[in-house]
């Protein structure tokens, strides 16, 4: 039997979307399926200021478009429909679809993760002018600025101190009265002059006219609420790899798909890329290699399926 498709690809972010563009120009029959725009979680960046051979800051949505085009000018076919599940049935791969059954040699799943949102007032309108998940990418825009953190985990820390490089004056607040962070990580904020941290503190509320100006804090412990003004909102509690439609792969300890060096996840053939991959570095550049990376590994298994299977034809 000889599948749809030799590489498809699940989630047409910008992992997806490089994967595709080096599985066409190894001469690979592609399809990316993407339920939204092309583009993923890049959509949402105002201005991306670090993928190199950009010297001024880039739209993420023209960005993405660029990067959609350069991918069907390989000769890789997008579908719009959203993947419900992925079996395999000897070396053929099924993606069971919203608009029917696709069939592969190989498949990635490159479907990201969703940053978990608090869902205060404010927080959905000043999304990318001053509401941020990630503070690689934002950051620099708020050198010397006054700067709110949200979090308690690993995550949380570890960025805080990123951003404690970028301002002395950080505002660093949690629900609880003590950091769910590793120790070293939790004592590293702590002794940070730049770091003003708040226990026993919500955000309330965020506010501002274009951009953001001002928060609403609550203290948990005495129920005090108050204002204070404040340039940015960084907010780290965690996002939701999408891995729904593999729900049986090897996870990490925060369901993150886990994969070799290959990208290759347990089961052959089937590789993740980007940001539903665990990877100590969740960046555009980082998970388009990881991208070329499983393409180029993809390749090479089908010329190692098919040569097995002419060699039975042969012998048989």
């Amino acid at each position: 039997m000889t599948p749809d498709w030799d590489f498809v690809v699940v989630g047409g972010g910008p992992a997806g979307m490089t994967a595709a563009q080096y599985a066409s120009r190894s001469n690979l029959r592609t399809l990316v399926i993407e339920e939204m725009a092309p583009g993923g979680a890049v959509l949402l960046i105002n201005e991306m200021e670090n993928y190199p051979g950009f010297p001024e800051p880039v739209n993420g949505y023209e960005f993405s478009e660029k990067l959609r085009q350069q991918t069907e000018n390989f000769g890789a076919v997008f579908k719009s429909a959203a993947a419900t599940s992925i079996t395999k049935n000897g070396d053929i791969l099924t993606i069971d679809t919203t608009d029917g059954p696709i069939s592969t040699w190989t498949a990635v799943i490159s479907t990201g993760a969703k940053h978990k949102h608090i869902g205060v007032p404010g927080e959905e309108e000043f999304s990318g002018r001053g509401v941020s998940y990630c503070a690689t990418c934002d950051g620099p825009f708020f050198k010397g600025k006054k700067i709110l953190v949200i979090g308690g985990g690993d995550a949380a820390c570890d960025e805080a101190s990123y951003l404690a490089h970028l301002t002395d004056d950080l505002v660093m607040i949690h629900r609880r009265d003590r950091f769910r962070a590793q120790k070293a990580l939790a004592d590293r904020v702590l002794g940070n002059p730049s770091i003003d941290v708040r226990f026993n503190h919500t955000l309330e509320r965020i506010e501002g006219s274009g951009k953001v100006t001002r928060v609403v804090f609550r203290r948990t412990d005495t129920n005090e609420i108050y204002e204070e003004d404040m340039d940015a909102v960084f907010i780290f509690i965690g996002s939701v790899p999408q891995t729904q439609i593999v729900p049986d792969l090897q996870i990490d300890e925060g369901g993150y798909l886990m994969t070799d060096q290959n990208m290759e996840t347990d089961v052959k053939g089937l590789y993740a890329v980007g940001d539903v991959r665990a990877t100590p570095f969740r960046q555009v550049v980082v998970a388009c290699g990881e991208g070329a990376v499983a393409a180029h590994v993809a390749a090479a298994h089908i010329d190692a399926v098919k040569g097995d299977i002419y060699a039975g034809i042969a012998t048989s």
